[in-house]
């Protein structure tokens, strides 16, 4: 449900401004780690009205998702003093919704927190986790020497065979989890076998593509991003073959923009949103994202989506589902990103697009494909922190 009085309350007092919207990463530009950065608090209250209301529609877009969008949405409103319902929250594996098509589907879930439970809150009903598969097959996990069985276990109910693997993002164990994903692709959902000699390429579906994010240490930390490269790396290296996604999601996968759109959209009363200002702190996936997300309302301007059948493409991976139209239309005319300086871009560091040899291969897990275009890693704007980028657009949206 959602919270119909916290929205209808939402940018009364909005006149012309009313017709921007904003979008907000958290780690690197609100918070590091569970420290509120304090230009986030300063900016916020130049965000409310005198009733502690949004002056404009606002989601926070993140790629963390370990947890519940309502726990989110509890962590910031506690965090930055603000009133945050859940549906202004996207997380990562969010839109995964709406990829009905997987939801009766016997699926794998890897990371951490209540994974199990997500899935299940995004629809999916039959879910094993990486806990489970371990339980049922203790053998596989042979790594570490201590925590080898000793005891043959007492035989439990077969698993059904898995049809699909999700990642919702980086687990504890890496070495646990990485063994015994490979079991399931290599032995066609069926881990408790052989690896099999023809591969049938499971559909695997990964959030989260970050390569590195921003806490409370000095330099940036490993993210989701580079678990999936140790994925690929050793799938390619036991198969000859290249591991490919069904979906990969989060940012600056264009379907997580356009459900973000959703969001702001249904704040304004499905009213039409002129400009999207999109703040974060990472070039390859905030900057990336929004100014790919500019680049398809450009070409979408003329021509409203009015199939159902809604194709998101952009980041190397093409997904196709079955949703409403009148759910994720883009109607905004346009984004504008915005880079801040308090989390994983360092102005010091050289700009990808003096990089641009070697960050094709490393910076987007499961796209070979692409090639990285300079012009998409460029911010429209970069300040020094969110309060700074608050200031800017006040001030673009009063003129």
């Amino acid at each position: 449900m959602w919270c119909r009085g916290f929205l209808q309350q939402t940018l009364r007092l909005m006149s012309t401004s009313g017709q921007a919207g904003i979008l907000f990463d958290v780690d690197g530009v609100l918070l590091r780690g569970g420290s509120v950065i304090p230009a986030a608090q300063r900016a916020f209250r130049k965000l409310l009205n005198r009733n502690n209301n949004f002056l404009f529609p606002v989601v926070f877009v993140t790629n963390a998702g370990s947890c519940h969008r309502h726990h989110k949405a509890q962590q910031l409103s506690h965090l930055l003093d603000v009133q945050i319902a859940p549906e202004q929250v996207v997380l990562s594996h969010s839109p995964l919704q709406m990829l009905k098509r997987f939801h009766d589907k016997c699926v794998l879930v890897s990371g951490q927190g209540p994974v199990t439970d997500i899935a299940n809150t995004l629809g999916f009903q039959r879910v094993v986790s990486i806990e489970q598969l371990k339980e049922h097959h203790p053998q596989l996990d042979m790594v570490d020497h201590n925590r080898r069985p000793r005891l043959a276990s007492s035989p439990l109910q077969p698993l059904p065979t898995i049809e699909a693997v999700i990642l919702f993002g980086e687990p504890v164990r890496w070495e646990t989890t990485l063994q015994l994903l490979i079991d399931v692709l290599l032995t066609n959902g069926r881990p408790g076998c052989e690896h099999a000699q023809v591969l049938a390429h499971l559909p695997v579906l990964a959030c989260n593509m970050d390569l590195v994010w921003m806490a409370e240490a000095p330099s940036p930390r490993f993210g989701h991003g580079m678990f999936l490269l140790c994925l690929e790396s050793i799938y390619r290296k036991l198969t000859g073959q290249e591991l490919q996604y069904e979906a990969l999601l989060g940012k600056p996968s264009l379907l997580t923009y356009q459900y973000a759109e959703h969001l702001l959209r249904l704040q304004n009363h499905n009213r039409k949103l002129t400009t999207i200002y999109a703040v974060g702190d990472n070039l390859m996936t905030d900057i990336y994202g929004a100014n790919l997300y500019n680049r398809y309302l450009a070409q979408q301007h003329t021509a409203m989506v009015t199939s159902t059948k809604l194709v998101a493409e952009g980041t190397g991976s093409q997904v196709t589902m079955t949703v409403a139209a009148e759910e994720l239309v883009s109607v905004a005319a346009q984004c504008r990103s915005i880079l801040v300086c308090t989390g994983v871009y360092n102005a010091r560091s050289p700009l990808p697009s003096d990089q641009t040899s070697t960050i094709t291969e490393t910076v987007f897990p499961g796209q070979r494909e692409l090639v990285l275009q300079p012009d998409l890693v460029e911010p429209n704007h970069v300040v020094d922190d969110v309060e700074a980028a608050v200031d800017l657009l006040l001030q673009a949206e009063a003129t």
